[in-house]
């Protein structure tokens, strides 16, 4: 079997077999088209000339071509998994990328939005939406339900009208690996979920397609997440500050501002569907910083 074939298996098993996301998929694809790509300019034609050293040939062309750690890291990761899943499969002797090392990611942390600056995204919100218009309350419904749950902007597109439940204040979300899971949301976010569905979605969707989608876009459609991205990107811009100004702003300043509250990090682990405690764990390192940082301007003996 050759390169490309083999490729075309390996993803066609993460989306049949481990149940990637669409965006996951994504990822691995490009990380192992860019190693083909290699192949063919080496002029490695078999499977047998993946070897470790080639791989390693590999990274170190994609590092000095000015790629990040963490997209290096990411790299590494798809090349191992994709080495692993040819030595289960009988397609290749050997696992040649069992010992390939991983570059140390850059570790930064995550952008968090402060109360202040939220209340002021809120109330243009708000102001808008008093008037109506239909996309103006989605996009209410939307900031509000991001905020109040933390959910992925995948998990929030990806929502049908079955998963939003405004009695008991959850919503079921289908996260990572499909792994399902329900999440609680507050009064505000429910308010603004009921005047979405009763005076802006079904003006959207009149006259269109059916759909099942929870949220739709200007043609009826469901939803999709550049329209989120752009959405949230229009209103975190303006405020500056570091960190990227899209959708996971609002899920990590959820987080954030759970623990300030004192959640426990296992409630917080499990809100945001995090198959590892180390994954949650950055946002206590948010949280000192924070703390540090208003203790140094607040405390006379600091």
């Amino acid at each position: 079997m050759q390169l490309e074939s083999a490729l075309d298996g390996f993803i066609a098993y993460l989306g049949a077999e481990r149940g990637y996301s669409e965006h996951t998929i994504k990822a691995y694809s490009s990380d192992l088209r860019d190693l083909a790509n290699y192949a063919e300019r080496r002029n490695v034609k078999s499977l047998d000339g993946i070897t470790l050293e080639f791989l390693r040939d590999w990274l170190y062309e994609s590092a000095q071509s000015g790629l990040s750690k963490t997209t290096l890291a990411r790299r590494s990761a798809s090349v191992r998994s994709f080495t692993a899943w040819m030595r289960r499969q009988g397609i290749s002797e050997n696992d040649a990328g069992a010992r390939l090392k991983s570059p140390k990611a850059e570790h930064s942390l995550p952008r968090v939005i402060s109360m202040p600056q939220l209340d002021e995204i809120f109330e243009g919100l708000v102001e808008r939406a008093s008037e109506g218009e239909p996309l103006a309350l989605r996009d209410l419904a939307i900031i509000e339900l991001l905020y109040a749950s933390g959910l992925r902007v995948s998990e929030l597109v990806g929502l049908s009208m079955g998963d939003v439940d405004l009695d008991r204040l959850t919503v079921r979300v289908m996260g990572k690996g499909s792994k399902e899971r329900v999440v609680p949301f507050g009064i505000p976010a429910a308010s603004a979920l009921t005047d979405y569905l009763t005076r802006s979605r079904k003006l959207l969707v009149e006259g269109k397609p059916a759909t099942t989608a929870f949220f739709v876009g200007a043609r009826g459609g469901k939803l999709s997440t550049r329209a989120v991205y752009g959405l949230v990107a229009s209103l975190l811009e303006p405020l500056g500050g570091s960190g990227p100004a899209g959708p996971h702003a609002l899920r990590h300043t959820a987080a954030t501002h759970l623990l300030d509250g004192g959640a426990d990090l296992r409630i917080v682990q499990e809100m945001l569907g995090h198959a590892s405690m180390g994954t949650t764990q950055i946002y206590t390192h948010v949280s000192m910083e924070r703390l540090t940082s208003s203790y140094q301007q607040a405390h006379p003996r600091a």
